[in-house]
């Protein structure tokens, strides 16, 4: 869905048309959206998870993780023009990985293949970034956000390793272990994802930190996956998680020793000579 505006005239030629999506009463945006959905075996819940996303929407990625159920087929007879590639590796990072490597467009959001997620909450993702976010973080724990799939243990986990992630990085995350999250294309040259399972998305929310780019949170709710049983396990996923967290950390550690020894920084002014 797409619509043609003419821009004011202000020195260039007034008659040069700018192509506009529109994707609320109040906001139409030129970047192309591309939104990535990491599946495998997810036929009976991506009709839940298509009918939500917004038509204006520049393309779809289907990742498909060697489904052995219908998920291609239904993918495209939902959406004809859909992008299916397929995953070589294993695991949820190797899948979106693998999704952003195949988008083209401008603006990248990542949406899980379970119902889970309301493809209707995108415009408030993408409207964070065109008003000057990097990065749109999902959270279920702001205002406005909530779960219907969180024990009280995940909540409590997850609340820990938030809280570490705040206090070692500097950032003010309410939600860290959440996977809808949108950014520009650019900021995958930032982040340099290099993880394969669900502790992936705790690595983008903090290398986003740590290359020191606009992070917007917005609220979000977290539904009860529709159909079969999630691959997610507390215990091994949280572990993991909290060993990237430290990975991180020892990293950041290592750079700053190595800034303060390296012999082509002169301190006088703060500057590389």
């Amino acid at each position: 869905m797409s619509s043609v505006l003419r821009p004011p005239s202000s020195g260039q030629d007034p008659f040069i048309e700018a192509h506009y999506r529109p994707i609320s009463s109040h906001l139409a945006i030129t970047p192309p959206v591309s939104v990535v959905i990491p599946a495998m075996n997810e036929a009976e819940n991506l009709p839940y998870v298509f009918k939500t996303l917004p038509d204006w929407i520049h393309e779809v990625v289907l990742v498909d993780g060697n489904s052995t159920d219908d998920t291609v087929d239904v993918a495209r007879s939902l959406w004809p023009d859909v992008k299916v590639v397929g995953q070589h590796g294993r695991g949820k990072g190797d899948a979106l990985i693998t999704g952003f490597e195949a988008c083209s467009g401008d603006i990248i959001v990542m949406v899980d293949a379970d119902g889970s997620a309301d493809g209707g909450e995108i415009v408030s993702y993408v409207s964070a970034l065109v008003s000057g976010a990097d990065f749109a973080k999902g959270s279920r724990f702001a205002n406005g956000g909530g779960t219907d799939d969180m024990t009280f243990i995940r909540k409590l986990g997850n609340w820990a390793l938030c809280t570490v992630v705040n206090r070692k990085f500097g950032a003010r995350y309410t939600d860290l272990c959440y996977g809808y999250n949108a950014f520009w294309r650019h900021c995958l040259d930032k982040i340099d994802l290099d993880c394969t399972g669900f502790e992936v998305e705790t690595l983008m929310n903090i290398r986003v930190v740590k290359a020191g780019l606009k992070v917007q949170e917005i609220p979000s709710h977290e539904y009860l996956r529709i159909h079969g049983t999630s691959n997610l396990r507390a215990v091994r996923d949280g572990i993991r998680v909290l060993k990237v967290i430290l990975k991180e950390r020892s990293n950041r550690r290592e750079l700053r020793r190595h800034e303060r020894h390296s012999p082509l920084l002169d301190t006088v002014g703060g500057e590389v000579s």
